[in-house]
């Protein structure tokens, strides 16, 4: 299969691109320009800002996992990014699709589970509706700036993702290090919902959902069983075998991260993932104790 993808030089996006090429299928980037951030260039790279619309025709697939971290102090003009970099990028990028001579015949577009907002103790689905606070928000315009390529015929796929866990990145490795030193503990009053996903098993979803033409739409990549925080907390704690007795006060996350801590850290969803599972699709990490245990035991 020949694959383009965005974001390769991303935590996920560098993952599934060695992937995809050790399973033998033809990956290329598509970057900003040819002094990408992902060295060195290869010679079957596209560059956007000199990309003729033929030159879509070339995949029989893109995967799109490009856009702005969400971390840091949400600042109007971070704000600004988030969004932009999704639903602009997102938007034309499936213009560019939709106008191809040969149309691809997959694309499949990272989303995140803060699509559904916070919705307490209520287990969510696909079918679930949006919330609406500021990542609901980037969720619902993220997911609508594809249209172009889903009325174009192409099978269009967004993937909910939640916290992605692995010890090279993202939250789990800046976990690592205070949880290490026996100073980690929960976030608030822990009772906030964590729905989770390996990195394995990301790689693994999106290359299932790459093969399987019946699922389309949104889709939940999320471990079959979230946990809370304060349960997170107590596997990570055994996994490493050190105590977990320091918690991170509400008050104080909202000191130091503003909005994003509250949206990120002290709120949550219960995701669960129907679509991968009703498809058929085999979680390698169900539950939260052995997959930190195999990672970080």
């Amino acid at each position: 299969m020949r694959v383009l993808v965005t974001g390769a030089s991303g935590f996920i996006g560098s993952h599934l691109f060695s992937v995809l090429e050790s399973k033998g299928h033809q990956v290329s980037r598509l970057s900003r320009s040819k002094s990408s951030d992902v060295p060195p260039a290869a010679p079957s790279d596209v560059v956007w800002a000199t990309t003729p619309t033929q030159s879509f025709s070339d995949f029989d697939a893109v995967v799109h996992l490009a856009g702005e971290s969400i971390m840091g102090r949400w600042t109007p003009s971070k704000k600004a990014r988030i969004l932009e970099s999704r639903v602009t990028g997102t938007r034309n990028l499936a213009i560019a699709l939709a106008n191809a001579p040969k149309r691809p015949q997959c694309l499949i577009v990272a989303s995140a589970v803060g699509y559904y907002g916070p919705h307490g103790d209520e287990s969510l689905t696909e079918d679930s509706s949006p919330g609406d606070d500021f990542l609901a928000q980037v969720g619902r315009q993220w997911e609508a700036a594809a249209d172009p390529a889903r009325q174009a015929g192409i099978r269009t796929v967004h993937l909910r993702i939640g916290m992605v866990l692995s010890p090279d990145g993202g939250a789990l490795k800046q976990m690592l290090t205070p949880f290490r030193l026996g100073l980690g503990g929960r976030i608030g009053s822990g009772k906030q919902w964590m729905s989770w996903i390996t990195l394995d098993d990301v790689i693994g979803a999106i290359l299932y959902v790459l093969e399987n033409s019946a699922l389309t739409g949104p889709v939940n990549l999320v471990a079959p069983n979230p946990v809370t925080n304060a349960e997170f907390t107590r596997a990570l704690g055994r996994a490493l075998h050190r105590p977990t007795l320091f918690p991170m006060p509400a008050p104080i996350v909202k000191l130091i991260f503003g909005e994003m801590g509250e949206a990120s850290l002290l709120s949550g969803q219960r995701v669960a993932s129907v679509m991968l599972q009703s498809s058929g699709y085999k979680f390698k990490h169900i539950e939260i104790g052995e997959a930190l245990q195999s990672m970080v035991g």
